[in-house]
This record gives structure tokens, sequence and C-alpha cells, in this order.
């Protein structure tokens, strides 16, 4: 049963560090896409990349490219090449794997120097992708589309993509971003350095919310309190939402001076690297300040989404199907009742939503390593939305006891969350299910009292 009860909220959490990705993991990473390759039959693979559209081409250089665009070309001889614009040629020498550099200035911004006599093409000739037969493009969507050719859509300008076709005639062009994101994808599963700095971006983005909800009071800006949403410099990976009353007004999508009023509806999200926290709810101590025509806000909506999310919880595992996982919520919390559209969890990472093997009929497996958001989104007509996203993983013994073994402070965070959603909350976690963030699970839908809070009895 989920009631509302008097709880004491999570401490915010201290001392939290980053974690950098190891020379070891960067390593794997490489060994680990050169064997999709070789199994795909690829002899070479072209990364695009663009400060949002970057993670792919991240998942090896280590950097995004800050301004413009860039390219890594890697092929199955493990050489690779690095084609930057004016502002990230220096990066080249930062990469975490080796490449050489190429520089094409047409990547630059506009008006900075074009100096050069080339071609894209011509400069993309350097790369040694003439004679290659299978090629592999790599963007940032892993098209599943079943009316066309999902293989055939190609997520590149189209000058780049033109001078590749030109480069390589003979070659055969597909794209390929599932070897990293797709079913059994590499970057769908993570190792215990992973975990730990993926973590440091959930903890941190728990904590912003939770300062955010204790800031939030009757007469403050959305601004004020959207301040705390914002923590140690670290840049964001959805923009940052914290809105009063009606959304979207004038298509703004930021923070306004907009003054908190009684009664408003609250939205506030924000992300970094790792995990995003969200919740929705009223600018309310209690039931009877609500709105006229939700005053069963609680009853109507916010209680069967909270059973859902427990649900949920104790559904995911480690060896079940994405289509099992998505029957359970469609049978406890129907589609069709509660006006939710999108998948009901994706996986994580270095962007908010990475991919998702939860969907209607998935046989793709969850598995250890997976790092997850639930995301589930109601939308029930006359009635403010509800909303507690937050992000688990997954992992076996064996990852567990590697976590422990070398992230012992993060390993002691886990810990005490664990033990925070199971004595004060109710809800008892599997083994297998690491909590991300200290916010994790806590959710008061009457946010001017953060002591009212969701729990499972």
């Amino acid at each position: 049963m989920i009631t509302l009860k008097k709880v004491s909220p999570p401490a915010v959490e201290q001392n939290l560090i980053p974690v950098p990705l190891t020379d070891e993991t960067i390593a794997e990473r490489k060994e680990l896409i050169l064997q999709k390759m070789g199994e795909a039959g690829y002899d070479s693979l072209v990364f695009y990349a663009d400060l949002e559209h970057g993670s792919n081409f991240e998942y090896l250089t280590g950097f995004l490219p800050r301004f413009e665009e860039a390219l890594l070309i890697l092929h199955q001889d493990g050489k690779a090449y690095g084609v930057f614009g004016n502002e990230n040629l220096n990066k080249a020498q930062k990469a975490r794997i080796d490449l050489i550099p190429i520089h094409m200035p047409h990547l630059s911004l506009p008006n900075q120097p074009m100096e050069t006599k080339e071609t894209v093409t011509e400069i993309l000739a350097k790369c040694h992708l003439a004679n290659r037969q299978n090629i592999g493009i790599i963007g940032w969507k892993y098209f599943t589309n079943t009316v066309e050719e999902a293989q055939q859509l190609f997520e590149l300008p189209y000058f780049l993509m033109d001078a590749l076709k030109k480069v390589a005639k003979n070659g055969k062009f597909t794209n390929a971003t599932g070897l990293l994101i797709g079913e059994e994808g590499a970057r769908t599963m993570n190792n215990a350095n992973e975990f730990a700095h993926y973590e440091f971006g959930a903890a941190l983005a728990g904590n912003c919310l939770l300062e955010a909800l204790g800031e939030l009071a009757i007469g403050k800006t959305e601004m004020a309190v959207a301040e705390k949403l914002s923590a140690k410099g670290q840049d964001h990976t959805v923009v940052t939402i914290m809105a009063a009353g009606p959304r979207f007004v004038k298509a703004n999508l930021y923070p306004s001076n907009n003054q908190i009023a009684l009664g408003d509806p609250i939205s506030m999200t924000t992300a970094y690297k790792g995990g995003l926290e969200s919740r929705t709810g009223f600018a309310v101590h209690q039931a009877g300040e609500l709105p006229v025509g939700q005053q069963d806000y609680l009853e109507k909506l916010v209680i069967p989404y909270f059973k859902a999310f427990t649900t949920w919880l104790e559904t995911i595992q480690i060896g079940i199907t994405g289509g099992e996982l998505y029957a359970t919520i469609e049978a406890v919390f129907p589609k069709a009742s509660y006006g939710w559209s999108l998948n009901p969890g994706h996986l994580g990472g270095d962007e908010e939503w990475l991919a998702s093997p939860v969907y209607p009929n998935s046989q793709e497996r969850i598995r250890s390593g997976m790092l997850f958001q639930i995301d589930l989104i109601p939308s029930l007509a006359g009635y403010q939305g509800a909303g507690c996203e937050s992000s688990v993983f997954l992992a076996d013994e064996k990852l567990r006891e590697q976590i422990k073994a070398d992230y012992p402070e993060v390993w002691a965070r886990i810990i005490k969350r664990r033990a925070y959603l199971k004595d004060t909350l109710g809800i008892c976690l599997g083994k297998e299910l690491l909590p991300m963030s200290p916010a994790m699970g806590y959710y008061p839908p009457f946010m001017l009292d953060r002591k009212l809070a969701l729990v499972k009895q």
C-alpha cells in the first residue's frame, strides 16, 4: 500500500569527488569496439560529434568538441584519425587514444580562418578510407524504425556524408551506431570504474534536487530556486527545469523571474553525466491547498504513479527482458489510462538518454553493468503531472565486489541509500540494484512540506 507519511528527508551527501576514467578503462573500450567491428565485418568506423551529439565520439577520445564538429575515424587495425576544426585541433594530443590529427577548417565556426586549398573530400582522403569496403557511420541515433531501411539513415551533415562517399567510391556505408548503443552495444554496460565515474554526476543531481526542494517557498522566484539545481561547475546533460505555474509561456524553456504562488504546479529537473533527478508536484502544504478540480490529485494520480514506481524497482533484475518490465508497468499503470508515451525506463551515461531496451515485446536482456533511469511520465487530463525520476545501477555479485574493493567511499554511499529506501520509504531493493542518488525514491508531492513523502507499507 502507498501512503503519504511524515518522514525525515534524505541528507545531502558530502565530499563528492569526480572519479576519472582510467587508462585501463579506455583501453578496454577501444578493444571492445574493435571486437564488435570485426564481428560486424566493418573495415572502418566514422564517428561524428558536435557538442550536443558527441558521446559516442567521447567514448574513445575522452572529450567533446567544444564549439564545433569533429570526426574520429577508426580502422580495424586500431589506427585512428581525428578530424578537427580550428579550435579543437590542439585537443588531439589530449585524446585518450592515440590518433593522427587532421585539420579541416570547414568544421570551424562561421567566418573563422579558412586557410586551406583542399576540399572536404581531399582532406578526408588523408584518413585512408579510399579502399575500405565496409564503413560504419556512427552519429548519435540508433534508428529502430521499421518502415524504411534504418541502416541507410545517416545523422551526419550532408557535406561530410557526401565527401565520405566520394572518398570511398566503392565502399558500402551503413549506420553502425547500434554497435555502441543498440542491443549489447559497447556503451550499454559499464565496469566498476565507469560506475564510479557516473555515480558522481548522479549523486550531484540528487544533492541539487534536495537543496532546491529546501529552497522552494512562496514568493521566491523560479531563478532563485534554480540556483540550487546547478553545482560545482559541472555541465548539465538536459535543460534545467524549475517551473512554477504554466509551462513554456511564450516558448520559454528556462527558469524565469516568475514568483512562486500557493497552489502553483511545480516541475524541477536537473541532470549531469550519470543521472537525472526530476520531481513534479504542487507548491502546497497539504491537499486542501490544491487547485479546484485537483483536490484528489494524490489519489487520482500520485499514488498510482508511485505504485508503478515501486513496482518498477521490484521488477527490474538481471536476466529479465525489457518486454517483461514493460508489460509489468503496463499492467499496474496502463498507458491508456495514465497517458504516458515514452519507454518506462531507459539507459543513461554520458547523456541523459542513451537508448532503451524497455519497449513492447522487447527480447533485450537486462544485464549487469547497465545504468537505468526510471522514466515514467503520466499525462492525465485536468491534472498536474507526477514524477520521481532517478537512476539505478545493476551489478552482479562479481561487479559489486569490485566496486566495494575499488571505491569504498562510493560503496558506503550506496549502502546508506539502500538503508534509507528500506527503513524510511519501505522500498526494499534487490541486492543487485544500486541507487545512484541520495534522492532516489524520495517524493514529496506537496512540495512545501518536505517531511510529507510517499512510502510503501
